[in-house]
């Protein structure tokens, strides 16, 4: 039942004895962020979590209804004397003790208790309650929010419902690279051919203890001839995508371009990271943040529709495609806003087609309503991007590490536009990223084989 029109309790109208109560149900969300606050336990096969890591998120909700907006949760003296589990639905008590004029402080009793009746929480919090009246619009008891991860592993279990996808792994001779093509197999997503020098491909695997005993390896005598020979599987169709291992990018894409025999195909070639980012609530491509340096209004045309056609594979049919800039307004002294109003004009004529764009956009005002409000822009894009293409290389990589390091974003990285599909990570990425790579990767190659 809706919760609407929730009137605060002031100072002077709280007396001795009041008393609140809600009720609270655990959900797999609520779990995790109590596991975080308070630590975790597995007995018997049964996951818990102490009834104290769910104070601060359960007691902090609560004094927004109870003495409600304004409240200040000033000190507490709980203790935990069980556990949570998910599914468990609490009982929260909140009663008058004590009031405290000089300080505006409120002493109440609170208690948590579980569907069994269990005492799992109590004792004293000290709150300095409000003194202005206001009155909250709430649809149902707050709900507790710990946005995880969760983008890449929705597509790592799609593409593992499909056949692996015979990959060239280009010269895998560190740790990450060789481990990541193996979990990868191990997953179901790709077949691996191990493109390099032999002997030091088997060095490092019995170094790291890495069993690649059931994969093929193609010798080669540097990184430069295992592009070339993965290049040339990828031709032959022995292999349907390549991977990036421990090689410059360079290396690879000089033999990925070359004429004649390379994998060229009638596009521009341009690199997507796919960013799953706990602040955001959708999946956001970035793009192109490793291959073109300074692209051309013509090459940003290939780069537009090769992520858009990136989103379609991985579920969206119309994303929203921002075209960034430093600045929402088009002005001849910057000409990244110039290609941004150029690429609009574009896509209204068919140029570019499968998405929704708009542009010029300032980064905040292309991922916050807030922003795109406060700035007054009216746009079908603003503050809900599924895209993000950037001016240059140096803009989207700055842009992308930024997600990843600051805010926590998970990434994977595939270039498009070629003949087949190129996982291409930074050698400092880990197996975890390899792998969603690789996830992306796989359902690109099964939508080309379609």
């Amino acid at each position: 039942m809706a919760i609407e029109n929730i009137e605060n309790v002031l100072f002077d109208d709280i007396a001795p004895g009041m008393r609140y109560q809600r009720t609270h149900a655990v959900t797999p969300n609520d779990f995790a962020l109590f596991a975080m606050l308070g630590g975790q336990q597995e007995e018997e096969g049964r996951e818990r979590v102490p009834a104290i890591g769910a104070f601060i998120a359960l007691t902090s909700s609560t004094v927004n209804f109870f003495p409600g907006n304004g409240s200040i949760l000033s000190s507490h003296g709980l203790k935990s004397h069980g556990w949570i589990e998910e599914g468990d639905v609490l009982n929260i008590e909140l009663s008058v003790q004590e009031k405290r004029p000089a300080t505006r402080e409120v002493v109440l009793h609170g208690q948590c208790s579980n569907q069994r009746g269990e005492v799992l929480m109590s004792g004293p919090l000290v709150v300095i309650a409000p003194i202005e009246k206001r009155v909250s619009v709430q649809t149902e008891p707050p709900q507790l929010t710990l946005r995880q991860h969760r983008v890449f592993a929705e597509l790592q279990a799609k593409a593992a419902q499909l056949s692996p996808i015979p990959t060239a792994v280009i010269h895998p001779c560190d740790r990450e690279s060789l481990l990541g093509a193996v979990d990868a197999a191990e997953a179901g997503l790709i077949t691996p051919i191990l493109v390099g020098p032999e002997a030091k491909i088997r060095a490092v695997a019995e170094k790291e203890g890495i069993a690649i005993g059931p994969y093929r390896i193609v010798n080669t005598e540097h990184s430069v001839a295992a592009a070339e020979k993965a290049v040339e599987l990828a031709r032959t169709g022995e292999a349907e995508a390549l991977m990036k291992g421990s090689l410059h990018t360079d290396e690879m894409m000089r033999a990925v371009m070359a004429s004649g025999t390379g994998l060229r195909a009638g596009r521009r070639v341009s690199h997507v990271f796919v960013m799953d980012v706990p602040a955001y609530e959708r999946p956001l491509l970035v793009t192109d943040a490793a291959i073109n340096i300074a692209p051309t209004l013509e090459d940003k045309i290939d780069i537009t529709q090769n992520a858009i056609n990136l989103s379609h594979v991985l579920g969206n049919t119309n994303p929203k495609v921002a075209i960034l800039s430093a600045m929402e307004t088009v002005s001849s002294k910057m000409p990244s806003t110039l290609d941004a109003a150029l690429l609009c004009k574009m896509a209204d004529r068919g140029q570019i087609s499968g998405g929704v764009l708009d542009g010029p956009l300032a980064f905040d005002n292309a991922i916050s309503m807030t922003a795109a409000k406060t700035k007054k822009i009216v746009s079908p894009v603003a503050g809900q991007a599924d895209i993000l293409v950037v001016p240059d290389i140096e803009a989207g990589n700055m842009l992308a590490k930024q997600m990843s390091y600051f805010a926590g974003a998970d990434s994977a990285g595939i270039v498009l536009g070629a003949r087949v599909p190129i996982v291409l990570t930074s050698r400092a990425d880990d197996a975890k990223v390899r792998l969603a790579s690789c996830a992306v990767m796989a359902l690109v190659a099964h939508h080309q084989r379609s």
